[in-house]
């Protein structure tokens, strides 16, 4: 009588699986064996401020200390600009003529005076110690006469009037005849005077020296002995 139990060669193998692992990378026993493969990381500096290293970017106690230097530059530039000196202003605000008068004999000569009010102006929050005052008058380029004043004082952001008063007698003009007996024929003649300050700053510890000066054009007429024009401008 036959057994009805299955051999055990009859049994089914478990289920195969659906991937198969790669073949292995042929190696020959004969090639020298290969290093291990080498990696290599990049990791972020670190930077320790104990060790005397300073960061690429500013520390906050940089950072406090730029913010509180800024607002100290701009009031030290502020300072400097309002206090650095500069030169007066001056200018002619009245210029009169009193006398005029030509002479042809036995010389060509003049006699001219000039009254003029004379302004100085000080920007400065020092005063202005001026030393002297000049005008002078020419005729074509070539200065006839001037006259000097005294010294005098202008206070810090003030103005000062000064008068002055330019006397030329019997002047002669040797040189420019001519263009003046033409001048003569037209019946203008035109002057140029200039007015020029000198003095200093007055300052604690140190002086300062300054400087400045107007130009006029002067067309006197001839006929009625007035002034026809003037131009100042400063130089």
């Amino acid at each position: 009588m036959t057994s009805s139990k299955p051999s055990d060669a009859t049994v089914t193998s478990p289920q195969q699986p659906y991937y198969h692992p790669l073949p292995a990378e042929a190696h020959n026993h004969n090639d020298p064996p290969q290093p291990p493969p080498q990696y290599i990381y990049l990791l972020p500096r670190y930077y320790n401020n104990d060790n005397g290293n300073s960061p690429p970017f500013l520390s906050r106690k940089c950072q406090r200390r730029l913010i509180c230097l800024i607002p100290l530059l701009l009031i030290l530039g502020l300072a400097v600009f309002l206090l650095w000196p500069s030169d007066p202003e001056i200018s002619v605000v009245r210029l009169r003529l009193d006398h005029f008068r030509i002479h042809t004999f036995p010389k060509i000569s003049l006699d001219l005076t000039l009254d003029l009010t004379i302004k100085i102006r000080n920007r400065d929050f020092f005063s202005i110690d001026y030393k002297s005052l000049i005008v002078s008058v020419g005729y074509r380029g070539k200065q006839l006469g001037y006259v000097t004043s005294d010294h005098g004082h202008v206070k810090a952001r003030a103005s000062s009037y000064i008068n002055a008063t330019l006397q030329l007698d019997g002047v002669e003009i040797l040189s420019d005849v001519f263009p003046l007996i033409e001048d003569l024929t037209k019946g203008e003649i035109t002057f140029d005077s200039v007015t020029k300050i000198g003095g200093q700053l007055g300052l604690i510890f140190f002086e300062v020296p300054l400087e400045a000066k107007v130009s006029c054009e002067i067309s006197v007429n001839t006929h009625n002995q007035t002034i026809e024009r003037q131009n100042c401008y400063p130089e």
